[in-house]
């Protein structure tokens, strides 16, 4: 009975702790696993899980350490639990999607900087207008006083609406692109994948229609959007339909899932913690500090694996050459010794950039700066309009031990 008075999270000895179980990232209590981590072991062994045995580092630094050092924790192969996600082998004949998220030096460096001037800042400064007038346009379509989802009408509409012009891809069909976003990191049973043999046809059927944009697109360079680019660049435009497909899929996961779900969460943070918007209300400037901190408090992307290439040690643990490395984003923006009451959200927070959602090194987030981007004009916009934002319910979460997001959020708008 004693036991059963306890934390869920100090119910099971240590060494039982499994955090790549997507249930516990469901049902919101995997911070709590994390904080117990922190506390008494940092960097923690999971021998017996379903994709082997691997490490977890849950502090802020030795995160730092481990996405700077790739000389030492290589990205090439996965960089999730499963070795299989990313080059197809979970099932016959999925199309295979290497990209550079999952490479090093010097093959990384080529394919990210032939992406790279798309997301520059002069580039992305060339979006903002419409960007703003996108969001404008959802916002007033919206109703007033009555209850609705907010991540299918606001969130979801708006990323879908601007990856669309990213990849110059059909308006019409622009949730192609959020269901494609979830099936590449999806599994049978997370609500959108129904089987592994589902998943293979729609990740074929996206791959189909990508290479035959490539295809269409070659001889325009000109164009910018960012499979025009892949297509005719020096660097990219020899690489295989396999390669290039993984790459679109990287960047639509990085352009979709993640900011939609920050654009979700800094709802769920106002009305959680209404003394912070009163305070953005009273001040607009806040938000220049504000949209990193909803980054660093919803930490849309959970984690990131990567693989011993030696012999190494971190805080007295021995980790051995071919040891799967995990780094919890998640785990290390709530690290107390960086941020006092880590799970506040807190829109003044001093050096409020400094949270790891967007990694470190070689592979820090591309497009960074346009979801930054995305979520102020999204604020600014919100602020001219409307009073609050009420949620009316609990959010529904994603089925992940990858991304953390929302499924749906109903809430009601005050003018």
């Amino acid at each position: 009975m004693a036991t059963l008075a306890l934390p869920e999270e100090y119910r099971l000895p240590l060494e039982k702790i499994d955090l790549s179980d997507a249930s516990l990232h469901h049902r919101n209590v995997a911070k709590d696993y994390l904080a117990r981590l922190r506390r008494e072991d940092p960097v923690h062994l999971c021998a017996d899980s379903k994709f082997g045995p691997y490490w977890s580092i849950t502090k802020f630094h030795d995160i730092m350490h481990v996405d700077m050092n790739h000389q030492l924790f290589s990205s090439a192969g996965s960089v999730v639990f499963d070795d299989n996600h990313f080059s197809g082998g979970n099932f016959e004949n999925e199309i295979k999607k290497p990209s550079f998220i999952v490479s090093d030096p010097p093959f990384h460096t080529e394919q990210r900087r032939a992406v790279s001037p798309a997301l520059a800042p002069g580039n992305i400064l060339k979006l903002q207008d419409g960007i703003r007038q996108r969001a404008r346009k959802t916002l007033d379509e919206l109703p007033i006083g009555e209850t609705f989802d907010w991540v299918n009408e606001v969130a979801v509409e708006l990323t879908t609406q601007l990856l669309a012009i990213l990849f110059d891809f059909p308006f019409e069909e622009r949730r192609k692109l959020l269901f494609w976003s979830h099936v590449s990191v999806g599994f049978p049973g997370d609500g959108v994948v129904e089987s592994w043999e589902h998943r293979s046809d729609a990740l074929k059927d996206a791959g189909a229609h990508f290479l035959a944009l490539r295809e269409a697109r070659r001889g325009q360079a000109g164009r910018p959007d960012l499979i025009s680019m892949m297509a005719n660049s020096e660097s990219m435009r020899d690489m295989t339909g396999e390669q290039f497909v993984g790459n679109v899929f990287l960047l639509m996961v990085g352009g979709n899932d993640t900011t939609r779900n920050s654009m979700t969460a800094s709802v769920l943070a106002m009305h959680q913690f209404p003394e912070q918007l009163a305070r953005l209300k009273g001040d607009p400037a806040l938000l220049a500090s504000m949209v990193p901190e909803v980054i660093r408090w919803q930490s849309p992307v959970v984690y990131q694996r990567r693989t011993a290439t030696a012999d190494t040690e971190i805080r007295g643990k021995m980790i051995r050459k071919g040891d799967k490395v995990v780094m919890w984003y998640l785990s290390g923006n709530r690290d107390e010794d960086i941020y006092e009451n880590p799970d506040d959200f807190v829109i003044d927070r001093p050096n409020p950039r400094q949270h790891l959602s967007f990694g470190f090194g070689i592979h820090r987030c591309l497009g960074n700066r346009l979801a930054e981007m995305q979520l102020r004009i999204l604020w600014e916009e919100i602020l001219e309009r409307f009073s609050r934002i009420e949620v009316m319910g609990e959010p529904e979460r994603i089925n992940s031990n990858v991304l953390r997001g929302y499924t749906a959020l109903p809430v009601r708008l005050h003018r």
